[in-house]
C-alpha cells in the first residue's frame, strides 16, 4: 500500500514551482465535482513508525529524514522544557508533521470550495482552499511562498485540486472499472514546525505536498492513504515522503479533543547520534 502511495503521487506530482506563473482562481464547486466523499471522521491506522508516532523519540533520533547539517543542528538544539516555556507545544501539530501523530481527523465541507480539517488531539483546523481545476495551472506554482497573502502561521495557506482519472478495481476488489480521483493540496506560508516531536524541524519556507486517494474496502469499509512531501532548502537534503493510512469511522463517540502536548523524550538507548 505504501508503494502504491507514493506511486501515485510521483507520478501525479507537478512542475517544479519556477513553471507557470498564475494567480489562484477557485472554481465553481469543489464539493459538488468531488470524485469520492472525504467527509466524515478518520482513525489513523499506525502499523509502521510507531516509536516516531506514538511517543517522543529520543533527542537526536532522525532516523530516515535526510536533513542538512543545519537540520542536524536545530535537532540536537531541541529542548522540550524550553518549548513548554515558551508555549511552543504545537510545533508538532503543524502540517508537515500533524497527520502523522495518533489523532483523529474529520472531514467537512466549510463551503463549496472550502474543505475543512480538524484533529481531535491538538484541536488543530485546516483549510483546503480549491483552486483552478485540472488540467489548469500547476499547484505548487499557484501556492509558491511569495504569492502567500498575510502573516505565516502553524498550519500556512493550503491550496487544492481535485485530480480525476479512471482507477480499475484490480487491487483485490475485482476488475471492473470505476470513476476515482485523489485530492491533492500544496502548503506554504508556514511559521515551520517539527516534523517529530522531538524537535526534527522543518522551516518556513518548506513546501508540503499531500495527495489523498481513496481506497473501498471488501466488507464495504473506506481506506484513506495520504502520501506527504515536504520540501524545504533550509533543513532537508532532499524531498522527504511517507505514506500514512486512516479508516473511515462510523462510530463517532472516540472522538477527544485535547491541547497539544509533548510527553518527555525516551532516553537514548545506543550512545552518540540516531540519524542517518
Amino acid at each position: 500500500m505504501k508503494r502504491l502511495a507514493c506511486a501515485l503521487l510521483l507520478a501525479l506530482l507537478p512542475a517544479p514551482l519556477s513553471a507557470q506563473p498564475a494567480t489562484p482562481t477557485p472554481i465553481s464547486d469543489a464539493r459538488a465535482s468531488a470524485p469520492f466523499d472525504i467527509t466524515g471522521q478518520w482513525v489513523p491506522l499506525i502499523t509502521e513508525d510507531w516509536r516516531w508516532r506514538m511517543i517522543t523519540p529520543p533527542v537526536g533520533d532522525w532516523i530516515a529524514v535526510p536533513l542538512t547539517p543545519a537540520g542536524v543542528a536545530r535537532t540536537l538544539e531541541w529542548d522540550l522544557a524550553a518549548d513548554r516555556a515558551a508555549g511552543r507545544e504545537c510545533h508538532a501539530y503543524g502540517p508537515g508533521g500533524l497527520l502523522r501523530l495518533p489523532v483523529r481527523v474529520r472531514f467537512d465541507w466549510a463551503d463549496g470550495n472550502t474543505l475543512r480539517l480538524q484533529t481531535d488531539e491538538g484541536e488543530q483546523v485546516r483549510s483546503f482552499h480549491f483552486v483552478t481545476a485540472a488540467p489548469g495551472p500547476d499547484l505548487p506554482a499557484l501556492a509558491r511562498p511569495e504569492r502567500a497573502a498575510g502573516a505565516p502561521t502553524l498550519q500556512g495557506r493550503t491550496l487544492a485540486q481535485w485530480h480525476a482519472y479512471p482507477q480499475a478495481r484490480g487491487l483485490g476488489f475485482g476488475a471492473r472499472e470505476t470513476s476515482g480521483g485523489a485530492l491533492r493540496a500544496v502548503t506554504t506560508n508556514t511559521t515551520g514546525g517539527y516534523l517529530r516531536r522531538n524537535g526534527v524541524p522543518y522551516s518556513a519556507d518548506a513546501v508540503i505536498t499531500e495527495q489523498f486517494n481513496l481506497l473501498p474496502m471488501p466488507d464495504g469499509g473506506d481506506l484513506l492513504v495520504l502520501t506527504t512531501q515536504v520540501e524545504d532548502p533550509v533543513y532537508f537534503a532532499r524531498p522527504f515522503v511517507v505514506s500514512t493510512t486512516f479508516r473511515r469511522e462510523t462510530d463517532l463517540s472516540q472522538w477527544t479533543p485535547a491541547p497539544c502536548h509533548t510527553d518527555d523524550p525516551l532516553e537514548p538507548t545506543i550512545p552518540g547520534g540516531r540519524g542517518r
